[in-house]
């Protein structure tokens, strides 16, 4: 099928003046609205204005200029139809071949926190996404192109054979539809004011194909929100082999709970489950703590910091094997001392700590909350015994380590780092034996927090056997009374916190 006549309207000029002259080389008519025919002009190149073709001018400031049948005839009749190009002929409608379109940078402008609704809804596109639409629902005949980065591959294959096969035209229409729905689901997220809307218009990016999943018969690949350049997903990589599914998981595990803490900190993870937590004056001195609280379980994790890795730090993490550092930055120094780990990934990706809706997919659905920005802001005593001074740096640690290990939980922490870790636990008392057993001697005056309300004093009598002095809990449950009884006789402080941090 020859081209003969394109009509080209893009906000994204990139390539577009090479493209449109291939195009006139091979004798295409070329057909633009304002600024895209200014630039064609400007080019050199010869350009008919749309409103010679509707012979109607540009209305309403630019809002209607091809929203006309002389244009959308053109793009959708059928050409394997004689009676639709019977009506063209009769109405003096020529067809038209292929459609350039890229839109309004709607999301960019929406981005912006000084921007009114009035610049909003004037960056709203109509009438891109209906040629852009019309022409893909015709790709048999019409060629339907939304990305300057198509542009070299259409060129080529149109100088080689002349046209393009069938099965690029539908997947060129796939790029489109999927162009305009992300569009259309773009305004919606904006005018949508429910936090739960009845219909939740999701846009995500592909941003690389994995190795494989979790296993590796499992494919994968990573999607990224596009409006939020600051996640994970967006992180920067400076060095080693690419990420797998469970990096990323894990990745995210640690990541998550680092941002949490104001002062230096690091955060080991393995298998999406804290298993050492260290914090510090320094970067080093917070990585020194966390590979002391699980030597063992440390090799071949994930590991991230709060703060820049510097030249110290960087030394101390070249020690062990590890599969993955993310952090705010290195120095060059550190990176100059990490490159002789060849296979260890690097990542870039500045703190951030919970917000927006968490989205976790099940059969069928998704489920979508809120993301868990809950933290250790007040508590309160609920025996007799107060917690002795300076426990609250421990505490918060502990506090915090807890809410992103596995339901259940139990978090052992002293002196800055974690001491021992239960988690994923069907019982509490399993969680409690292992944390305990895990941080042995070291439990002594330690301070132990729980994911969720302890119902039954048998967690409280085995933190006294160990020498607890704190336990942080949400309470609420039927047995406080108990649990409260059974911490005062032991001489531990036993504090509320109101809030339960259940991670499944």
């Amino acid at each position: 099928m020859v081209i003969r006549r394109a009509l080209i309207s893009v906000y994204d000029k990139s390539g577009l003046a090479d493209f449109a002259r291939a195009l006139d080389k091979m004798g295409v008519q070329l057909i633009s609205t304002g600024g895209t025919a200014r630039c064609l002009a400007e080019a050199g190149l010869a350009v008919t204005a749309v409103q010679d073709v509707t012979g109607s001018p540009e209305m309403l400031g630019g809002r209607v200029k091809t929203l006309h049948p002389r244009i959308h005839g053109g793009i959708l009749a059928r050409r394997d139809d004689p009676n639709q190009l019977k009506e063209l002929a009769d109405q003096g409608i020529g067809p038209i071949d292929m459609v350039v379109v890229n839109l309004y940078p709607f999301e960019q402008t929406v981005a912006d926190p000084e921007c009114t609704q009035e610049r909003a809804l004037e960056n709203i596109d109509i009438g891109g996404p209906t040629m852009l639409r019309a022409a893909a629902k015709n790709f048999p005949a019409v060629i339907p192109l939304c990305s300057p980065q198509d542009y070299q591959e259409v060129i080529e294959i149109l100088r080689r054979e002349g046209d393009l096969s069938q099965g690029l035209r539908q997947r060129l229409a796939a790029k489109a539809f999927s162009h305009t729905a992300a569009y259309d689901a773009a305004i919606t997220g904006w005018l949508q004011k429910d936090e739960f809307p009845e219909k939740l218009a999701l846009v995500l990016e592909l941003g690389s194909h994995l190795r494989y999943g979790e296993n590796p018969h499992q494919q994968a690949a990573l999607y990224k929100l596009p409006a939020q350049p600051d996640s994970l997903a967006w992180a920067q990589p400076l060095q080693g082999k690419e990420l797998s599914y469970n990096n990323y998981n894990d990745a995210d595990a640690a990541f998550a709970l680092v941002s949490e803490f104001d002062g230096p900190a690091a955060v080991a993870v393995k298998h999406a489950v804290p298993c050492g937590v260290g914090l510090g004056k320094s970067p080093a001195q917070a990585f020194t703590r966390a590979r002391q609280a699980d030597p063992v379980s440390i090799f071949g994790g994930i590991i991230a910091l709060n703060r820049p890795v510097d030249q110290e730090t960087a030394l101390l993490l070249k020690e062990i094997f590890l599969e993955v550092v993310i952090a705010p930055a290195f120095s060059d120094e550190a990176r100059a001392v990490l490159a002789a780990k060849k296979n260890l990934r690097l990542l870039i990706c500045p703190n951030q700590r919970p917000q927006g809706h968490v989205l976790r997919s099940i059969s069928g659905g998704v489920l979508v909350q809120q993301a868990d920005a809950g933290g250790l802001s007040q508590w309160q005593a609920a025996g007799s015994v107060q917690p002795p001074q300076g426990w609250e740096e421990d505490g918060r640690l502990a506090w915090l380590t807890a809410k992103y290990a596995k339901s259940n939980s139990i978090v052992v922490s002293k002196g800055g780092m974690t001491l021992g870790i239960g988690s994923g636990c069907t019982s509490r008392i399993d969680a409690a034996n292992i944390a305990l057993a895990a941080a042995g001697e070291e439990a002594r005056e330690a301070v132990m927090a729980s994911d969720g309300f302890i119902p039954f004093p048998d967690v409280v009598e085995a933190a006294a056997k160990a020498g607890i002095s704190v336990i942080l809990q949400p309470g609420g449950s039927k047995g406080d009374d108990k649990a409260i009884a059974a911490a005062d006789k032991a001489g531990i402080a036993l504090l509320f916190t109101g809030i339960r941090h259940f991670r499944h």
